[in-house]
C-alpha cells in the first residue's frame, strides 16, 4: 500500500488479509466433541459442569456421561441425521448435546418459546423424527410436538454398574475415532460437517434454519478465546438457551473446548437462583443480554457478583441507563458485544485495556460493539449503491470471515440475499469510526420510512427512556403504514396514565425533529412487552400489537 494510505484502509486491508489467512488454521483444528474429548483427558478432575439440581461434574465424569447417554440413544437415533432436543440449558440438555455429537448426529436444539406452528416448521424443515426431551418439560411449557417423543429420564434410568465402567473406561482411555464408532458413528467428523442447525429467533419473521459447521463453531471459539486471557479458573453462567447460538456455542461449546466450568440454570429470568448460583460456583464470566442483566441489577445481591470479573452481553443493544445500573450497583461496567445466527454468532466484542509503562491500547468504547473478531473483516456500504463508505458514515454492515455460514437450510433464494461476493449481509446499519470501533445505529428493519426521511425506531426509543429517567425497557417503537406519509411510528409502552402524560410533554417540546415525534394517540398501553426466548424484543409481535391497534382505533372512528 503507498506509504500515505491512512490508518483506516490499512486497518481495513489487515482485517481481510486475517480473514483470509484463516483457512490455513482448519487443517489444525478438531470438531467439537473432539476437542471436548481433550479438555476431559488434560482437565480430569477440574469442572466442566454443574446446575441447580445437578452436583459439579468433574470432566471426566461429564465426558463419561455423555458416552453413556450416547449409547443408550444409539439403537434409538441409528437411522437419524438430524436429533431433535428440547431441554433447557442444564446438564442433561449439555450432555444429550455432547452425546450427539459424539456419535455423529447434527443436534437441533428446537425454540421452546416459538408458536406452535413455528415449532412444527422448524422439525419439518430438519426432518425430524424423534425429539429428546423431559414430559415434565413439556407439561410445563404446554407444548405439544409433531414427532415421537424420547424422555430423557428413561434413556438415563438406572444404569448398570457395567454400563457406567464401559462409559467410565472409554472416556480415560479409548482413543477418539473409537469413541465415536462405538457410538455409532458411520465415519470420523470432518470440520466441514455440520455440528448443529440454530433456527433464527423469528424476532423480524418466520425462523429459517442456519447450519453451522464444525469450523464455523469451532472458529468463533477460536477468536473468542484470543480476544479474552482466560485461565483455568474461568467459570461461565450458562442461562442462554441451547437453540440461541450464543448459547450454543459460547455457554455450551466454548468451556467444553477450552477446558473451562459453566454453571446452567434453566430460567434466566429467577435472579434470586442465578444469584445464588454464581456465588455458589464462583462464576467469573457471564455471558448475557440487556434483558437479563436488567433483572439480576435488580434481582441479585451485590456480593452474590463479587467473583464476576467479566460480562459480556450481546443479542440486542445495551442501552446505557441498563449499562449504568448494573456498573452502580456491581462496581462492574457489562461490555457490548455483536453477533448474529449466521456468523455462529460473535462477531465483534469490547473487552479491557490494554496496559502497559508509557502504552495504552483503547480494549473498549461506549455505545459501539467494539472490534471485529481475529479473522473477520467488516466493511460499511452504501444501501443504494454498495460503495464503500469512509469512517464514521452510517451504512449497511457486511462481515466476512470463518464462522460465516454456508447458507440457510433449504432456502437459496434467502441465501443468495445475503451472502453476496464472500460478504454476509447482516441488514444492520452502522458505522466504523476512526479508531475501528463499529457503532450499529439500528436494524435496517428497524427504519420507517417517514415523508421521504428515514426515522430510526433505537433512537427514538432511548429519547423516550431518557425522558422517564428510567433504565428498564418501557417502551418499544414500531411503523405502521400510513396513507399520506408511507409509514407512521407506533409506540407500546408499559407505564400508568399518571407516568405517560409528563412523558407526552416532554416529547412535545424537545428539540427532535417532528418526524421522529409518535403522536399521542400512537402510544399504546400493554401489560408487558413481547419477548422472544433468547431476551430479544419480538418484532413481530410488536408490530402486530401496532397494527391490532391501529384497526381498532380506525373502527372506533367509524362508529
Amino acid at each position: 500500500m503507498p506509504p500515505d494510505t491512512n490508518p483506516f484502509d490499512v486497518r481495513a486491508a489487515v482485517q481481510e488479509l486475517s480473514a483470509a489467512a484463516w483457512p490455513e488454521r482448519k487443517k489444525r483444528m478438531h470438531p467439537i466433541h473432539r476437542r471436548f474429548i481433550q479438555s476431559a483427558r488434560r482437565h480430569p478432575f477440574r469442572t466442566a459442569m454443574a446446575d441447580a439440581q445437578t452436583d459439579a461434574l468433574p470432566f471426566h465424569r461429564a465426558l463419561a456421561a455423555a458416552i453413556f447417554i450416547g449409547r443408550r440413544l444409539k439403537p434409538i437415533w441409528a437411522d437419524d441425521r438430524h436429533v431433535g432436543i428440547l431441554l433447557p440449558p442444564s446438564v442433561p440438555g449439555a450432555s444429550v448435546n455432547f452425546a450427539a455429537l459424539l456419535a455423529g448426529k447434527i443436534p437441533v436444539n428446537l425454540n421452546y418459546t416459538l408458536s406452535p406452528d413455528g415449532l412444527a416448521s422448524c422439525i419439518r424443515q430438519t426432518g425430524l423424527r424423534r425429539v429428546i426431551t423431559s414430559q415434565a418439560f413439556l407439561d410445563r411449557l404446554n407444548l405439544g410436538l409433531q414427532c415421537d417423543k424420547v424422555e430423557i429420564s428413561e434413556v438415563v434410568n438406572a444404569p448398570r454398574l457395567t454400563e457406567k465402567l464401559a462409559a467410565a473406561l472409554a472416556a480415560w482411555f479409548l482413543p477418539a475415532r473409537l469413541v465415536e464408532r462405538s457410538l455409532g458413528a458411520a465415519r470420523p467428523s470432518r470440520m466441514d460437517d455440520d455440528a448443529t442447525v440454530i433456527f433464527s429467533s423469528g424476532s423480524t419473521g418466520d425462523p429459517k434454519g442456519v447450519p453451522l459447521t464444525h469450523y464455523n463453531i469451532g472458529s468463533n471459539i477460536e477468536q473468542l478465546a484470543q480476544m479474552f486471557a482466560l485461565d483455568g479458573d474461568a467459570r461461565f453462567l450458562g442461562v442462554l438457551p441451547f437453540f440461541h447460538s450464543f448459547g450454543f456455542t459460547g455457554t455450551m461449546c466454548l468451556p467444553a473446548a477450552l477446558g473451562f466450568g459453566v454453571a446452567f440454570h434453566a430460567n434466566p429470568l429467577e435472579a434470586r437462583v442465578i444469584g445464588d448460583l454464581v456465588q455458589r460456583f464462583n462464576v467469573t464470566f457471564i455471558l448475557a443480554t440487556p434483558t437479563f442483566i436488567q433483572i439480576y441489577t435488580r434481582g441479585c445481591a451485590q456480593e452474590q457478583f463479587g467473583g464476576v470479573n467479566t460480562v459480556l452481553v450481546g443479542a440486542e443493544k445495551l442501552p446505557d441507563r441498563i449499562a449504568d445500573a448494573f456498573e452502580k450497583k456491581f462496581g462492574l461496567r457489562p461490555m457490548e458485544a455483536y453477533g448474529c445466527t449466521e456468523c455462529s454468532p460473535a462477531v465483534s466484542v469490547n473487552t479491557l485495556d490494554f496496559r502497559a509503562a508509557g502504552f495504552r491500547q483503547v480494549g473498549g468504547k461506549r455505545g459501539s460493539i467494539g472490534h471485529p473478531l481475529p479473522g473477520m473483516s467488516a466493511r460499511i456500504i452504501d444501501p443504494d449503491s454498495g460503495t464503500p463508505l469512509p469512517p464514521n458514515e452510517p451504512g449497511l454492515l457486511l462481515l466476512k470471515g470463518p464462522n460465516v455460514m454456508n447458507g440457510y437450510l433449504g432456502l437459496p433464494d434467502k441465501t443468495a440475499e445475503v451472502l453476496k461476493d464472500g460478504w454476509y449481509v447482516t441488514g444492520d446499519i452502522a458505522r466504523v469510526d476512526e479508531d475501528g470501533f463499529i457503532v450499529i445505529t439500528d436494524r435496517l428493519s428497524r427504519f420507517s420510512k417517514i415523508g421521504g426521511e428515514m426515522v430510526p425506531h433505537i433512537k427514538v426509543e432511548d429519547l423516550l427512556h431518557e425522558f422517564i429517567e428510567s433504565h428498564e425497557q418501557s417502551f418499544a417503537v414500531t411503523g405502521v403504514p400510513d396513507e399520506k406519509k408511507g409509514e407512521r411510528l407506533v409506540v407500546l409502552h408499559t407505564l400508568e396514565d399518571a407516568d405517560i402524560e409528563p412523558c407526552l410533554e416532554k416529547l412535545a417540546s424537545a428539540e427532535t425533529p417532528n418526524l421522529w415525534k409518535p403522536r399521542a394517540d400512537d402510544f399504546i398501553k400493554v401489560d408487558s412487552l413481547p419477548y422472544l426466548g433468547t431476551g430479544k424484543l419480538n418484532l413481530a409481535e410488536i408490530r402486530a400489537i401496532a397494527g391490532r391497534g391501529k384497526s381498532e382505533r380506525r373502527d372506533e372512528v367509524k362508529e
